[in-house]
């Protein structure tokens, strides 16, 4: 299972491709989950990177309570542990660790539930697609077409342009991410599960009366996981990128505050000009390594899982 990039129906759709894990035990697929994990450099560490801005975006905001938006210190403030502004002041004299960390815990969220969503949406549809055929499947695929070809950052950056001030909070934006991220899962989930359809254990389970769904959440999924694992992560990263270029360019949540908010309110207020690196640097750092750590993990993981890319 490798990520690759193909065109289709005009457009780029990033997808997993690769078979799905064959049917072994649990405790053994376990066991060599963990022989392999421990050996893989890539997937260490992105696990240590992940981890690091995740017990920052969870533990910063308790180390500094204070208002992200509140102007309580001397503006254009350089970094001091000293004066109790660890990332320094903005230009109006706003506390920029406090900005940092509270917009790192809402971009985890948005890429969480964003990604999360478009993961549910994109499984739901693939599976059923790819189980039933016929003409469930050609609508469904229809449906899945249309998205594909609709350009989703122009219609969030309409629909976000329009609506209410007290409507553009943190999870509306996840929410409307993962409704309009999901395709490409779809079509990818979906070409999985024709390939798992007509194998002689799905044809047991039809036999023993199970339905199409219990078939589907005990049969397909399951011998699926680790190609599913693997699409979540992709679109965590993705609902990430795409919250982080909304925000840039101001239409992000009015109500909370991200780390694309803090971008986009240093280069609006000249902070490059003004030599304060100490606003606009950490947020891009973060956004980078946390979307380059998911990707780094999602190659991890493939080698793992797939034994003919394991590095033994």
């Amino acid at each position: 299972m490798s990520v690759a990039t193909k065109s289709d129906v005009g457009s780029q759709e990033p997808t997993v491709v690769g078979s799905p894990v064959e049917e072994v035990p649990a405790g053994k697929a376990r066991g060599e989950f963990l022989y392999f994990a421990v050996r893989s450099k890539k997937f260490l560490f992105s696990i240590g990177v992940l981890g690091i801005l995740a017990i920052l975006a969870i533990v910063g905001p308790m180390l500094d309570s204070s208002d992200p938006l509140a102007y309580n210190s001397t503006p254009m403030m350089g970094p001091s542990a000293d004066a109790g502004y660890w990332l320094g002041s903005t230009l109006n004299g706003q506390d920029v660790f406090a900005q940092f960390a509270n917009g790192l815990r809402a971009t985890f969220f948005v890429g969480f539930l964003g990604g999360g969503i478009a993961a549910l949406v994109g499984m739901t549809i693939g599976f059923v697609a790819g189980y039933k055929g016929g003409w469930v499947d050609e609508m469904l695929n229809m449906l899945t077409n249309i998205f594909l070809v609709i350009p989703t950052l122009a219609v969030l950056l309409v629909i976000a342009s329009y609506l209410p001030s007290d409507m553009r909070g943190v999870p509306f934006e996840a929410i409307f991410i993962g409704l309009t991220s999901w395709p490409w899962a779809a079509r990818a989930i979906r070409a999985q599960t024709f390939s798992l359809r007509n194998r002689e254990f799905i044809d047991l389970a039809r036999l023993s009366g199970r339905g199409g769904w219990k078939i589907i959440m005990q049969e397909i999924a399951p011998n699926m996981s680790s190609y599913l694992f693997l699409t979540f992560i992709l679109l965590f990263g993705g609902a990430i990128l795409i919250g982080a270029s909304l925000d840039f360019i101001g239409l992000g949540p009015h109500e909370g505050y991200t780390l694309g908010l803090m971008m986009y309110e240093s280069i609006n207020n000249s902070a490059l000009t003004l030599g304060l690196w100490w606003w606009f640097i950490p947020p891009g750092v973060a956004i980078t390594a946390c979307v380059g750590a998911l990707y780094v993990m999602n190659v991890g993981l493939d080698e793992i899982f797939n034994p003919k890319l394991r590095e033994l």
